[in-house]
């Protein structure tokens, strides 16, 4: 919300970096104030640092988006984030990477402490010296960042990424030095970077922005649940095992993250156009009903020739997705079987307001499906569609409910 879509992926990588660099600074900071004031005055100084953010905030004015729909209600949003992550194939793509790459580069910060313990025979100075290499080659890595998407593709860069980190992981695991354990360090730490920062970049232009909130939150979810859980997984792993050996399965994991990315290839690093398409015009209703009636039954026809066949079913693949992303229900294609160059799609809502909130979700990108399915339709005039509101028939009071009870003696 807070820059152009053309600077979000700088924009990510910085906040990237400024995490990192508290990761290393902070802990610093926070060991001199320890020693010099005790450690209640390290958690005063902590309070008084958000009052910086507290005024950064209060002085933010972001533009609240105009809307003349009522709000989502919680439960309707959450769900309508899972469909539309659930079908955005590049979101499941970040999301199945994000995960791996979360359980397998948990294992260095997890395990660090008793590696600058028992793998190095070092103590507090070390471990700080090894994390403050991870904090160095993340920033490292950030710097990197800009001129690494110039001349590498996204599936690259996050092979790279979970590369560098089995390389690190083999190298903490077999390393008696610290020097050269906190040099796979900072690849590790450039890695983390590059490999977050991209996810991150990758969720955000793939997703339109009344859902990018949600997307955001379910993409995090999964990774850094990832690293909780691989956190847990390689604890448990050095307990039983040893901490080298932690470590090296830990790398097959990275590894096997690259070869996953055979299957889920990461998408190339475009933005596409998710600005509303705003084509949608709400159209005047002869029937008095209110945005919570429904559920609301919608039909599009479409006469198509012959020979355009295999296009029309090749775009209402792509538009099955779409009208379900977008919160459509039960949809299905329908040929008559009467006049085969008629085809009719059929959808539900399940109220007014759901079927307008549905089309003011399409999105630039989707004109292009909309724009070819048009110009293959045949009829004279534009697309029918049919707008109509379920009801159901209910026999009269004297017809069903309300027969001659039946004598269950005979």
């Amino acid at each position: 919300d807070m820059g152009p879509r053309a600077d979000l992926p700088a924009a990510v990588t910085l906040n990237s970096m400024g995490f990192n660099i508290t990761r290393s600074v902070g802990p610093a900071i926070g060991g001199v104030i320890v020693a010099a004031a005790g450690a209640a005055a390290a958690f005063a100084v902590n309070t008084l640092s958000y009052l910086a953010l507290i005024y950064a905030l209060l002085r933010w004015r972001p533009a609240a988006p105009v809307s003349t729909l009522p709000r989502e209600a919680l439960g309707s949003a959450i769900f309508a984030g899972l469909r539309y992550v659930s079908m955005s194939p590049n979101l499941e793509k970040v999301l199945v990477r994000g995960l791996l790459f979360g359980i397998g580069a948990s294992s260095i910060l997890a395990l660090l402490p008793v590696v600058a313990l028992d793998l190095v025979a070092g103590g507090p100075l070390t471990y700080g010296f090894m994390l403050g290499a991870f904090g160095i080659g993340a920033i490292g890595g950030a710097v990197l960042n800009a001129r690494l998407r110039q001349v590498l593709s996204s599936e690259m860069i996050v092979r790279l990424s979970f590369a560098g980190f089995a390389l690190s992981a083999v190298i903490a695991a077999l390393s008696p030095s610290a020097v050269l354990t906190s040099a796979g360090l900072l690849v590790s730490g450039a890695c983390w970077v590059s490999a977050l920062s991209l996810f991150n970049t990758i969720v955000q232009l793939s997703t339109p922005r009344w859902v990018v909130g949600r997307a955001l939150s379910l993409y995090q979810t999964v990774t850094f649940g990832g690293i909780a859980g691989g956190s847990w997984l390689w604890g448990i792993a050095a307990d039983r095992y040893g901490v080298a050996d932690a470590l090296l399965m830990s790398s097959v994991v990275m590894l096997l993250g690259i070869a996953i990315g055979l299957r889920f290839s990461m998408p190339a690093f475009a933005s596409l156009n998710l600005d509303p398409l705003n084509r949608f015009i709400e159209p005047a209703l002869s029937l008095d009903i209110t945005p919570r009636s429904g559920p609301i039954v919608i039909q599009v026809d479409y006469e198509i020739a012959d020979e355009d066949l295999a296009e029309f079913m090749e775009l209402m693949g792509e538009r099955r997705r779409i009208r379900i992303r977008d919160g459509a229900r039960n949809w299905a294609l329908m040929r008559d079987l009467e006049n085969p160059s008629l085809w009719t799609e059929t959808y539900h809502t399940p109220t007014w307001v759901e079927y307008i909130r549905h089309n003011q979700r399409r999105t630039q990108a989707d004109a292009e499906n909309t724009d070819r399915l048009r110009a293959l339709h045949r009829g004279e005039g534009p697309l029918h569609v049919h707008r109509m509101i379920e009801r159901q028939a209910i026999p009269p009071d004297n017809d069903v409910f309300h027969k001659a009870p039946i004598d269950l003696h005979h």
